[in-house]
């Protein structure tokens, strides 16, 4: 067998000799592409989220804006997950909760609540079901933070 000698691979490349990569203008124009994109889908997101019917439904501005049946407020059913139904009263219990829902079985079934979506005091007096996310609590049975309310009665 004869034996062939073989020649090393070069360990410098010549420039010259390498591909030409992504050209800048095209990289820019795929940048801006982007940026339009984000820009234009953002927008439409927030339209469609912010018409009736859309994901956030306009809250009463009065007390006589209340009407029964009517539902007010965030459809985030993913944060929103916990309901409750009751007459809404004043106060909370030891700091925990501004409103609390009374219902059927005494004290010991209150909820209390608190709400970064709604303004609770237009529903004072009113039979209300509420959505919200159950709150970490020390004196209140059941601390709820409320997205959404429907009146009742």
């Amino acid at each position: 067998m004869e034996q062939q000698e073989r020649t090393p691979a070069p360990v410098m490349h010549s420039f010259a000799e390498q591909k030409e990569g992504v050209s800048v203008g095209k990289a820019l124009t795929v940048l801006a592409l982007s940026a339009v994109l984000g820009i234009g889908s953002g927008w439409a997101l927030v339209t469609v989220m912010s018409e009736p019917g859309g994901g956030v439904q306009k809250a009463p501005v009065t007390k006589q804006e209340v009407a029964v049946g009517q539902t007010y407020g965030s459809d985030d059913r993913a944060t929103f997950t916990d309901t409750a139904e009751g007459d809404l009263q004043e106060g909370g219990i030891e700091g925990e909760g501004q409103y609390h829902l009374v219902r059927k079985g005494g004290e010991s079934q209150n909820v209390y609540l608190t709400s970064s979506v709604i303004d609770l005091s237009l529903f004072v007096g009113r039979k209300i079901k509420v959505w919200g996310e159950t709150q970490q609590a020390q004196k209140a049975g059941w601390l709820m933070d409320v997205g959404k309310v429907e009146v009742v009665e």
